[in-house]
């Protein structure tokens, strides 16, 4: 089965339909894992969340946006955009749709992965990007993998590795699972932060035991429109165009 796995939507419906269109060009989706994030920032979290949730087999986690737009964390640690658009999202969400949010987990295990939003040492807060977090996280792994989100920077970290296990996570091609424990980061949909604009996607291909990054291009000025539409703060709108 393949099995589409993305992270930090954070409202970007056009991101996310691209991805989606994207990932299916080589054939059916069975399941999508969402990694948390899927609202924050972005000028439709309702649409994303309907999106997710149409396809037939999906796994959603919670991440600290997620939290932070139904009051079940709050925004004090947040930048002034972050928090003005969490307060942004929190009134346009429905009471069903902040319930959904507030009923998703902070860690799932499937199979051989291990899904969380920041770490294994602090599900929704902490960003996985150094060897001591990521040693961390090794030792409260009880499967072969993780699947990690949070930081909008995809990469692959392998237990042991040199320079802190810390690998780039290479496009289009596909990465076997080996007997080698990994935390895997697909990068971010909706607001990459890794200097390319474009959504960074994985899929998983549970008979061939591989993964595969990809980035597919996107209509980031209508999206940049609706969250100027919406009186979004600039900053959010910008760094849209330069993937930071």
């Amino acid at each position: 089965m393949r099995i589409l796995v993305v992270s930090d939507i954070h409202s970007n419906l056009e991101a996310l339909t691209a991805v989606v269109e994207d990932a299916g060009r080589d054939g059916d989706i069975g399941e999508l894992w969402c990694l948390g994030d899927t609202v924050g920032y972005g000028p439709d979290p309702g649409e994303c969340l309907r999106l997710v949730r149409e396809f037939p087999s999906y796994v959603c986690i919670a991440g600290n946006h997620d939290l932070a737009a139904i009051g079940k964390m709050g925004t004090e640690e947040f930048n002034y955009a972050a928090a003005h658009a969490a307060h942004w999202t929190a009134a346009q969400l429905s009471s069903e749709e902040a319930g959904f949010l507030g009923d998703l987990p902070l860690v799932v295990g499937i199979g051989k992965f291990t899904l969380v939003h920041g770490s294994l040492r602090s599900p929704v807060w902490e960003y996985l990007m150094s060897a001591e977090a990521a040693g961390a996280t090794f030792q409260r792994m009880t499967t072969p993998y993780c699947l990690v989100g949070h930081s909008h920077i995809p990469f692959l970290c392998v237990e042991g590795g040199e320079r802190g296990g810390f690998a780039p996570f290479p496009l289009d091609t596909k990465v076997g699972l080996g007997e080698d424990r990994l935390i895997i980061n697909p990068g971010g949909v909706g607001q990459p932060r890794d200097g390319d604009p474009r959504p960074s996607y994985v899929i998983y291909d549970s008979e061939a035991e591989s993964v595969e990054r990809r980035r597919v291009a996107y209509d980031i000025s209508a999206t940049q429109e609706k969250m100027r539409r919406a009186g979004l703060p600039a900053p959010l709108v910008d760094r849209l165009e330069h993937g930071r």
